[in-house]
């Protein structure tokens, strides 16, 4: 068994024979022309063509996946509009007197390299969609197969009547494909039916191959690298699209192990096929809003997957936890956009800075703490240091823009703190304003309930916000003085405390004489004995693992 890891980019178990698909050789022959404006007719020509099937494969994928999921292609093709990338293209036909073949190869290699040295990963993946597109202008002129099927179907170099080239799956079986790399038009074009699982030696978790594959519920790896072997054709493979592992060759308890969660796998898609789209409503017709929580921004995907209503938890700390230097405004602007536009219209409740406790930094420079449960974490750290706090409230206010995006405050303990946070908050809307970029002015904020004095002065916190988030991890710790890190301390932190459960009772009850909603976003909201409980109090929002959503789903309509 050889076991090698790559990066997850779509959560999912395939086991089957790897098919490793060629690459394609794109090398275009440099010729000296005579007659430049012919070449620029024949690549204006081209570019129309190009447009026609982009529009065709658009059409295709808003029908098969949704109109959201369509956009890549309005994108695409807006960039082969682009007058920038005409005028680069038709400027070294004219000047290099070169053909146009050769004019725009040499123009998306100058767009790719320009898009790979931008700061933000997202654009930086934007430097695959420039190839693709002028990949497709090169066929084009290179007079190779009609890239548009009989039966309306867009084909790529990869694929053929949705059957992958290359003796890939075309015996009628199902296959998981290995590639060095793959065009987001490409995998769009993949026969769902007969491709098992991808993984790729190039490629990003923002790139637009990711977010499809992820669309089309295919279990993706990418970035193996060197790992990548055309010699694994053929032979037997395990792809773990959460951990971003692969087994080639796997022994038989490998494949016993995998066979196993692959079945509860499927189980849980047969719960997801019964409810999806249905309210989360009990018999009795009360309603209760069914979120979920990430730590990153792929893990959006799996929200979507399970038919969660929102993001009711983003820990933005895992942004910091996993960089060994601070994350620039862009850098996090850019995490938020993704999540908040791969959400569309679906709430994202994004937590701010939650470092501190067992949460540490090294390039923060914390002091040591003999009692870090209740020291320097949180907004503590936010409010005395609000340079790191503005750098971060910026790029929420940015992202919001973008879609439905609220922020919510953690480990508050007093009116205070709240209106220092607020105050903060107002002087980046003010700086963004001033420098004329787009932003929510009307974003909702939120406290968590987490300490037992946010719960004595619900009433006049919830004066100050849009709505409560009970963090019931930290507020059973702190209710019952036993520090959550400490294992012998484990019989007399209980959760099901009635102390606990009271807190949550006074919370709930508090949101609602100001009219504002309650939600829980810690463990317990995914502890089904007591969701009978949570309903009684009158609870609006749960907020889960994304895994948790159906099952809890099911028991709340089944009440």
């Amino acid at each position: 068994m050889r076991t090698i890891q790559g990066v997850s980019v779509s959560a999912g178990i395939a086991i089957g024979t790897v098919r490793v698909l060629a690459a394609v050789d794109y090398a275009v022959e440099r010729r000296l022309i005579d007659d430049p404006q012919a070449e620029m007719d024949r690549f204006r020509a081209a570019r129309d063509t190009a447009v026609a099937q982009l529009k065709q494969l658009r059409d295709n994928v808003a029908a098969e996946f949704g109109e959201n999921k369509a956009e890549l292609f309005d994108a695409h093709r807006l960039m082969l509009q682009d007058p920038d990338y005409a005028e680069c293209v038709e400027g070294l036909i004219a000047q290099d007197k070169v053909n146009a073949e050769f004019a725009v190869k040499s123009a998306a290699e100058q767009f790719a390299a320009m898009f790979a040295a931008m700061d933000s990963s997202t654009i930086q993946a934007r430097a695959a969609d420039v190839k693709d597109v002028s990949r497709r202008v090169m066929n084009v002129l290179q007079g190779k197969r009609d890239s548009t099927a009989q039966d309306g179907s867009v084909q790529g170099d990869a694929v053929q009547n949705g059957i992958v080239q290359n003796g890939i799956a075309q015996n009628g079986e199902s296959h998981i494909i290995f590639a060095e790399d793959l065009a987001p038009s490409d995998t769009a074009q993949l026969d769902r039916a007969k491709v098992l699982g991808l993984v790729t030696a190039k490629g990003s978790a923002n790139s637009h191959t990711a977010i499809l594959a992820r669309t089309m519920g295919l279990p993706a790896i990418t970035g193996i690298g060197d790992a990548f072997d055309p010699a694994d054709d053929g032979h037997v493979a395990v792809i773990d699209g959460t951990s971003g592992a692969v087994f080639v060759d796997p022994d038989e308890a490998t494949l016993t192990e995998y066979r196993r969660r692959k079945a509860e796998a499927e189980e849980h898609l047969s719960l997801l096929r019964k409810l999806k789209g249905k309210p989360t409503e009990t018999k009795s017709g009360q309603r209760v809003h069914l979120y979920a929580n990430i730590s990153r921004p792929s893990d959006a995907a799996a929200v979507l997957a399970n038919d969660a209503e929102g993001i009711g938890l983003f820990r933005s700390e895992f942004l910091y936890l996993e960089r060994e230097d601070w994350p620039t405004e862009e850098f996090q602007f850019d995490a938020y956009g993704q999540v908040a536009q791969e959400m569309g219209d679906r709430p994202v409740i994004i937590r701010t800075l939650d470092i501190g406790a067992d949460k540490q930094v090294d390039y923060f420079n914390l002091s040591h703490e003999d009692n870090p449960a209740l020291g320097y974490r949180a907004i503590r750290i936010c409010l005395t240091r609000p340079e790191i706090f503005k750098v971060q409230l910026r790029a929420l206010l940015r992202a919001s823009a973008y879609g439905n995006i609220a922020i919510m405050l953690p480990m508050i303990t007093s009116v205070q703190e709240v209106r220092d946070a607020k105050r903060i908050l107002e002087e980046a809307k003010s700086e963004l304003r001033g420098e004329r970029i787009d932003f929510n002015e009307s974003i909702q904020i939120g406290v968590m309930i987490e300490t037992p004095a946010s719960v004595i002065m619900a009433d006049e916190l919830a004066a100050e916000v849009d709505f409560f988030s009970i963090g019931t991890n930290d507020l059973t710790q702190y209710t019952l003085a036993c520090d959550r890190q400490n294992p012998s301390l484990e019989r007399f932190a209980d959760p099901h405390s009635p102390a606990v459960l009271r807190m949550i009772q006074m919370t709930i009850e508090a949101a609602h004489r100001h009219g504002i909603w309650c939600g829980i976003c810690g463990e317990l909201g995914a502890d089904l004995s007591l969701t009978d409980t949570f309903l009684r109090l009158g609870i609006d929002e749960l907020s889960v693992s994304p895994t948790s959503v159906l099952p809890l789903r099911n028991v709340i309509r089944n009440h």
